[in-house]
């Protein structure tokens, strides 16, 4: 076997094991997916339960713990299996978000007797859980982050955008539940819902953007406009745009906090169909993917073959005499060279086009990345919650007409500028 031969075997191996690892990967985005939708449900019950003081969504709120716990049991078993894997290259900063999302599990405890005492208040409660699933989250982002392959990495990018936005969907099922159960939204938790609603537009709208023709048609056909039309009205309703909530009859705070926990839920169901077939369709990627290239392994083991082609006789029989420009000259005029060349160009054209392709996606996680440094800052140096920075930064770069990116940008300049300073 050639040197030649040897290096490409190697080459196509190391293929076939980065994809044999993307497809793990993959199984791993479905547990977390599956984790945290039950989660969701849990949070969603929990915030209603002690903003009702116990009173309502009890023996909900116990089945659906039930449902999370069995859903996590099974993503710490991926979890572990992925970390015992002797593949340093590509899994390190994956370990270190499972890490530190083990730390929060192992706090899940705590935080459920917190519930059951009412010792903890229905936002902070909420917020705990959304401290869990952001780190959840954050796995799938790595994931999308280190792959390599153009079409994974889209797919992983939209299936990221979609679980955020239906974590943010979560989210606000969760505010409105608490509002509505009390009969009255105060100002925080009226800007909250505006600012949760918003948020998630400019997540799905980027699950579209990457999202395959199939994904995007689910998208379209599992969201119901009857179910999206009564969230509307009720979005109105929470943020005083024609009437406040009926806080003097309880009765019917109680059967709008039913409903909105119920639309708000079907929407979150949907969502949900749409991204368990995202994850299908990334599973079955991956899978062609491996067998293309174990396909082109057991081609490439086969060989050259041995008989010596009519083209390649007519190049041996060429005289050792012919000046080389003419050679040259020859061998580019030939239909073999024609060919060559041809074969070459197509395949530098289709090489740029993965390349250019898997850059923009690259892009988009590196701005991503960037304004999640930027938000940290501020809300150190600012003392602001995770959402208030959000708006801070995109009130500032639109003020300003940059870019969110762009402004992340200049204000991580500034903080080293300072700190160089000091």
């Amino acid at each position: 076997m050639s040197s030649a031969q040897q290096l490409l075997l190697t080459a196509i191996r190391c293929d076939i094991d980065n994809l044999t690892h993307l497809a793990t990967t993959a199984d791993i985005v479905g547990d977390i997916s599956h984790f945290i939708h039950m989660l969701q449900r849990e949070r969603g019950a929990s915030t209603i339960y002690l903003a009702s003081q116990g009173q309502r969504f009890s023996s909900r709120r116990n089945t659906y713990r039930q449902h999370s716990q069995q859903a996590e049991t099974l993503m710490r078993q991926r979890l572990e299996a992925l970390s015992q894997e002797a593949r340093p290259q590509a899994a390190a900063r994956l370990l270190r978000r499972i890490a530190a999302v083990w730390s929060a599990l192992d706090e899940l405890g705590a935080l459920r007797e917190a519930i059951d005492t009412f010792a903890i208040s229905p936002d902070a409660a909420t917020q705990a859980f959304n401290q869990l699933t952001s780190g959840l989250l954050a796995i799938v982002f790595e994931a999308a982050d280190t792959s390599i392959d153009p079409d994974i990495t889209r797919t992983l990018v939209a299936i990221f955008h979609l679980m955020q936005g239906k974590e943010l969907a979560g989210q606000e099922r969760a505010c409105g539940a608490y509002g509505f159960t009390h009969g009255h939204f105060d100002e925080a938790h009226r800007d909250l819902l505006n600012q949760l609603v918003a948020d998630q537009q400019r997540c799905f709208d980027t699950f579209v953007e990457f999202a395959t023709p199939e994904a995007r048609q689910a998208w379209r056909k599992e969201l119901s406009p009857r179910t999206l039309d009564g969230i509307c009205h009720l979005r109105d309703i929470a943020c005083q745009r024609h009437s406040a909530p009926p806080a003097s009859s309880s009765n019917a705070a109680d059967r709008l906090a039913e409903t909105w926990y119920e639309l708000t839920t079907l929407r979150l169901d949907a969502i949900k169909t749409v991204e368990n077939a995202l994850i299908t369709q990334l599973s079955v990627l991956c899978q062609r993917k491996i067998t293309q290239a174990e396909d082109a392994l057991e081609k490439a083991k086969a060989g050259p073959c041995r008989s010596t082609p009519a083209h390649c006789e007519h190049l041996l029989s060429l005289s050792g005499a012919q000046p080389l420009g003419d050679l040259t000259a020859s061998a580019l005029t030939s239909p073999l060279g024609r060919s060559l060349i041809e074969l070459t160009q197509a395949q530098a054209s289709r090489l740029q086009g993965l390349s250019d392709e898997l850059e923009n996606t690259r892009k988009a996680l590196r701005e991503r990345k960037l304004i999640e440094r930027a938000k940290g800052l501020i809300m150190a140096h600012q003392e602001m919650s995770e959402e208030e920075a959000y708006r801070f930064l995109r009130k500032t770069s639109m003020d300003q007409s940059k870019s969110m990116a762009d402004m992340a940008q200049a204000i991580l300049d500034l903080s080293a500028m300072l700190k160089r300073k000091d």
